[in-house]
């Protein structure tokens, strides 16, 4: 599986980013932060059948994930971005389709080059 992430940038609190995962084929999808100094979290993902989601809570609300089927490509729209928000953040396949969505790093096979995102106050 071949993913890369794109979207990463700066922007100030309460703005908002798009990241998207290209990905080689149609996997389950998360998307995954980390901050400095912190370990990797999730985030949010999708499933490969029926397109299931699932959030993280402190990004319920803000941040919506979404897949285009056409384009193999799974977006992260982040909204009310704020300050602890920012981390690099990874897109990674998992390939058994898993309900609930995992949520750990390590339920994961394939993971994308992160793309930072900066969230200044």
């Amino acid at each position: 599986v071949q993913l890369q992430a794109f979207g990463g940038g700066l922007v100030q609190a309460g703005g908002s980013l798009r990241l998207s995962c290209a990905a080689s084929g149609r996997y389950a999808m998360g998307w995954f932060r980390q901050a400095p100094g912190k370990e990797r979290e999730f985030v949010a993902g999708v499933t490969r059948m029926f397109n299931r989601i699932r959030y993280t809570d402190s990004v319920k609300g803000r941040f919506t994930i979404s897949r285009d089927s056409a384009k193999n490509t799974v977006y992260l729209q982040m909204n009310s971005l704020k300050p602890e928000d920012t981390g690099v953040y990874y897109c990674a396949a998992e390939r058994q389709d898993i309900w609930p969505v995992p949520t750990h790093s390590y339920e994961y096979d394939s993971w994308g080059q992160g793309t930072l995102v900066t969230v200044s106050s």
